[in-house]
């Protein structure tokens, strides 16, 4: 018996290289001054689905919610081994917050009919590891979160060790389960050089129409639209098309989708500036490693 999986993902911005035109005015993230990358434990997820697969049989289907741009995630987790990509696009899904975003994603979800959906325990972007609980809610799945290991899987049942954080839990529950995995669950495997070559020009409609655009500047609008119907058959053929679903495609409530659908209200930004105080310098000889040492357990950071 296989298992069908999902494994949504996210593009963030990379935390690790914050300057002072992350934010913007308004409390939300100023993503263009920042490197995009996969969300490192929806990495970790997307191990656990393929691992899955191997084990048991089935698919894994990844699903991103985001710009076009998103679609570098898709792509990469096709290098992995994922079987197919969907990229969930829509300016009136712009500013969701992660009620709005867990509906978007449950209505896409819906639609694939999974027994496993797994997520990263949470995004680097907001901390806030809301989206995969609200996600199985909405959908009615059992939820086990903090997941490190799935030691059994057998029919509608499944068995997952759990970190507490002062400890482990070993939690059993009924499929169709909803799980956020842990960084600490596994070791995402690298990509592969052949899927790589596989799955290096694969597009979603949005890619191509901003390539034809770039590329036709100066034609009619019904061109423009023929060049990329011909370009995405021509995926299509190839299997190289990335799936591209909007908000109407999912049949979503616009209420509760973006700004609107969205109560998570910015109360106040503080810029929080850290300024280094007095140093003193010493050589680098016997010296003055002699004279740093002594200043040291003098201060009583280190004896």
């Amino acid at each position: 018996m296989g298992y069908n999986c999902v494994v949504c993902v996210k593009q963030v911005p990379d935390t690790k290289r914050i300057t002072a035109d992350a934010m913007k005015e308004d409390g939300t993230v100023n993503r263009a001054a920042l490197p995009a990358i996969f969300n490192p434990e929806d990495m970790n997820a997307l191990e656990e689905a393929l691992a899955i697969r191997e084990k048991h049989g089935g698919t894994v289907t990844v699903v991103t919610m985001g710009l076009p741009s998103a679609c570098e995630v898709i792509r990469e987790a096709m290098y992995r081994g994922a079987d197919r990509g969907i990229l969930i696009t829509d300016r009136r899904a712009a500013a969701s917050d992660t009620l709005s975003t867990s509906y978007i994603l449950s209505c896409a979800v819906k639609k694939l009919n999974p027994d496993i959906v797994l997520c990263g325990r949470q995004a680097i972007d907001g901390d806030t590891a809301q989206t995969g609980p609200q996600l199985a809610q909405k959908l009615g799945f059992t939820l086990l979160t903090y997941v490190e290991n799935v030691q059994e899987l057998s029919g509608d049942r499944i068995v997952a060790k759990r970190n507490v954080g002062n400890g482990w839990e070993v939690a059993a529950g009924r499929l169709p389960v909803c799980l956020t995995v842990m960084d600490t669950a596994n070791q995402p495997r690298p990509m592969a050089a052949k899927r790589i070559m596989k799955y290096k020009k694969a597009r979603s409609k949005a890619e191509v129409a901003k390539a034809v655009e770039e590329a036709m500047k100066d034609a009619a609008a019904d061109a423009k639209a023929a060049e990329v119907n011909v370009r995405c058959a021509a995926l299509t053929e190839k299997g190289l098309l990335i799936e591209q679903w909007g908000l109407d495609e999912i049949h979503a409530d616009l209420a509760w989708c973006g700004r609107n659908g969205s109560p998570t209200k910015v109360h106040r930004i503080q810029s929080v500036v850290l300024t280094g105080g007095a140093y003193k310098e010493y050589p680098a000889t016997d010296e003055g490693m002699a004279a740093l040492i002594g200043s040291l357990i003098e201060e009583h950071t280190i004896g």
